[in-house]
């Protein structure tokens, strides 16, 4: 009973207002009886830097479905990782958080600690902490959006944890990252960092779900699934060691 009072009480305080869907990708957002309906289901989050976009996704019958695209109004530091405290910079890879990373009485109005830095920036001796997703449309070395789409953001975001998930991944990546791109940027000093994260990107547009990501030998790599289950069932969004 208390679950379906907080769904129905969240279902309520939705914003009525609708996303930006001039979309990173090509992926078609579902209507709005149906993205109501998600509410409470497992979520995954993308980010694009260039395109300044916040996707985020909710699961139906074992896909990841788009919910709605958020214009980012801010980050700061241009392409590329974060790589040390005062850098001034946005992170870019592949974070797990879990429901204690949600920050609902933050200063810049509700947050999501990406959860920087994750093993990989450790293990390259990267420095930095509360690098977040969040409001007041203002940033330093965070992703800001308007509170308005804060709102919908965490709004899922709790609702998914508070009926289960986890753990949510959350992929940020520098543009996206099709193989134009790719080459558009291949004189980039980040490139070789680049073509860590290029797998998880075409993973998840070739299977709807998110990539399972593990660092080895300090470096990202993309597992594949060990049968034809969901990913998301066999793993339930394992976080990084």
């Amino acid at each position: 009973m208390i679950r379906i009072a907080l769904f129905l009480a969240m279902l309520l305080s939705l914003p009525l207002f609708t996303a930006n869907y001039a979309v990173a990708s090509d992926a078609v957002p579902v209507n709005a009886a149906l993205k109501k309906q998600l509410l409470g289901a497992p979520v995954y989050i993308q980010i694009f830097k260039q395109e300044r976009k916040l996707e985020l996704y909710a699961q139906l019958d074992g896909e990841f479905r788009l919910i709605g695209s958020y214009g980012i109004c801010d980050f700061s530091g241009g392409l590329g990782n974060k790589r040390r405290e005062g850098d001034f910079k946005s992170p870019e890879g592949f974070y797990n958080v879990d429901i204690h990373h949600l920050k609902p009485d933050s200063r810049f109005y509700r947050a999501i600690n990406i959860g920087f830095p994750n093993a990989y920036d450790i293990s390259q001796g990267y420095s930095g902490k509360y690098l977040m997703i969040h409001g007041n449309c203002k940033s330093i070395g965070c992703y800001a959006m308007t509170d308005g789409y804060m709102d919908e953001i965490f709004t899922y975001v709790q609702a998914a944890f508070q009926f289960g998930q986890r753990n949510l991944q959350i992929s940020i990546y520098p543009f996206k990252m099709t193989d134009a791109n790719m080459k558009a940027h291949k004189n980039s000093s980040y490139y070789s960092f680049w073509s860590q994260l290029q797998p998880g990107y075409a993973y998840f547009e070739k299977h709807h779900q998110p990539p399972n990501v593990v660092v080895s030998d300090g470096k990202y790599e993309v597992l594949q699934p060990l049968s034809n289950t969901p990913l998301s069932s066999q793993l339930a969004f394992a976080p990084m060691k």
